[in-house]
């Protein structure tokens, strides 16, 4: 088998999150119970970053959430670049934004869900702007969503005016929703960043994978999207079993014959099954479509 070049890896410690979104993609929620034990992730991460991984970034789930995320951030430091998706909200809890500095992650994302929420969005500009401050690279996860799009045009030259630039930013538009006039176009995002030059996922105009990136989730299964639910769990916890993961080498067949869908044989590579309406998993619901067994 050739080795699939992994350059960036994204996890998610946990699942759980206060904010508990109505339209989370994998299901957060302040009552999920999917998490990481601290030594497995730390060994996992190191691992991946031993074997030629460049960055790995963490989202969730809510990362603050995660009890050890800072011990965690603290191994790392020096062995891979590590970027985090916060929403924001423990940024105002004690000293936690004064741990996250002193962690140095290479980045900070803090993600805008409703732009239609002003003191959101306010937040997460004086957020944004004081982790510049206090020295770490910070940006902005801007979800957009159709039936508040004047809200978001607003929302974002709120930021162009706050200073936080353009390159700071990265547009996210509503996919898979059940509500159709929430799903958003490529042309309806580019309007709101009132730019034909924005940064956003890299599948913007087309489901594709990425052969260099991977996603893994707080149940330990593996994706070539944070978004797809073609998914297959983990072997152990090494490089050499994600990369085998990819490639659909597994002892066990797909659960259920019907759950394949894509043409391909249990053993080829993993499927791509794109986040579309009729693919995404229900809202509130974890991810539950088909995973494959572990053991090579």
């Amino acid at each position: 088998m050739t080795a699939t070049p992994l350059e960036f890896v994204s996890i998610e410690p946990s699942r759980r999150c206060t904010k508990g979104c109505s339209f989370c993609y994998n299901g957060s929620s302040a009552a999920n119970t999917d998490i990481w034990p601290a030594d497995e992730l730390r060994v996992f991460c190191i691992d991946l970053a031993a074997n030629g991984v460049r960055a790995l970034s963490f989202g969730g789930g809510e990362p603050l959430e995660y009890p050890p995320m800072f011990e965690l951030l603290d191994a790392l430091g020096g062995v891979v670049p590590r970027t985090l998706t916060t929403n924001g909200l423990p940024l105002e809890r004690g000293s936690v934004f004064e741990r996250l500095v002193g962690a140095a992650p290479e980045k900070v994302h803090v993600s805008i869900h409703a732009p239609e929420n002003l003191r959101e969005v306010a937040r997460v500009v004086d957020q944004v702007l004081a982790l510049g401050k206090a020295g770490l690279r910070s940006g902005v996860n801007f979800l957009v969503r159709g039936g508040h799009l004047d809200e978001a045009t607003r929302a974002a030259a709120y930021l162009y005016h706050a200073g936080i630039t353009p390159e700071q930013i990265t547009f996210l538009p509503m996919r898979g929703s059940p509500l159709a006039h929430e799903n958003v176009t490529p042309k309806e995002l580019a309007a709101v960043a009132q730019s034909a030059k924005f940064a956003s996922m890299t599948c913007l105009r087309g489901c594709e994978k990425s052969r260099r990136f991977a996603s893994v989730a707080a149940d330990k299964t593996v994706a070539w999207c944070s978004y797809t639910v073609s998914r297959v769990r983990l072997a152990d916890l090494s490089h050499a079993a994600l990369v085998a993961a990819l490639a659909g080498r597994t002892a066990a067949n797909v659960l259920g014959a019907a759950a394949r869908d894509d043409g391909e044989e249990p053993g080829d590579e993993l499927g791509l099954r794109p986040c579309s309406e009729e693919s995404l998993v229900p809202r509130r619901s974890p991810r539950t479509l088909p995973i494959v067994p572990g053991g090579i």
